[in-house]
């Protein structure tokens, strides 16, 4: 089986049997994808150790994953793009959505530092790793014709409005 398209997927298993526990969807989920980042890091060439990874290798693993995608994102010259709801199917390539992307990035950050990894060089933190999520989600808003407006940062206390959405929960 291979495991990008399993994580890509959302799969999900038990706990560990061996150690008699049974552990919660997000804990399994999580887990499934520290090993398969694991992997991923040892298929390189040449391979990477944990230590060395950066921001750059995170990158490329989500540049991977696209791959298993089922998300349609529309390209900018496709008569679809910026329609919602397309009339008829396309050529434009499936990728990862954003919020499965946002969310992986959430498990992984935890599992780096549950694995003895130092916050402050933790990879999936880094502003770069904010930035290309952000890109993604901008992306793929506009190639769906979705608008999302930016919460304003500080200021009057008021609620956005219920167009808005949330932002990545890092700082």
């Amino acid at each position: 089986m291979d495991r990008g398209k399993d994580l890509a997927e959302g799969s999900s298993c038990g706990g560990d049997p061996a150690a008699g526990t049974t552990l919660s969807r997000y804990e399994s989920q999580k887990r499934r994808d520290w090993n398969t980042f694991g992997q991923f890091l040892r298929n390189q060439r040449p391979p990477v150790a944990l230590p060395q990874c950066n921001s750059g290798h995170v990158l490329e693993f989500l540049r991977y994953l696209d791959q298993f995608g089922k998300t349609k994102v529309h390209l900018q010259g496709c008569i679809f793009y910026g329609q919602p709801e397309p009339p008829a199917p396309c050529t434009c390539p499936l990728r990862q959505a954003w919020g499965s992307l946002d969310a992986l990035i959430g498990r992984l950050r935890a599992a780096y530092e549950e694995n003895g990894g130092p916050t402050e060089t933790n990879p999936f933190a880094s502003s770069a790793i904010r930035i290309y999520l952000r890109e993604v989600k901008e992306s793929q808003a506009k190639a769906r014709g979705i608008p999302y407006k930016k919460k304003k940062k500080g200021g009057s206390g008021k609620p956005d409005d219920e167009s808005s959405t949330s932002s990545i929960p890092f700082s």
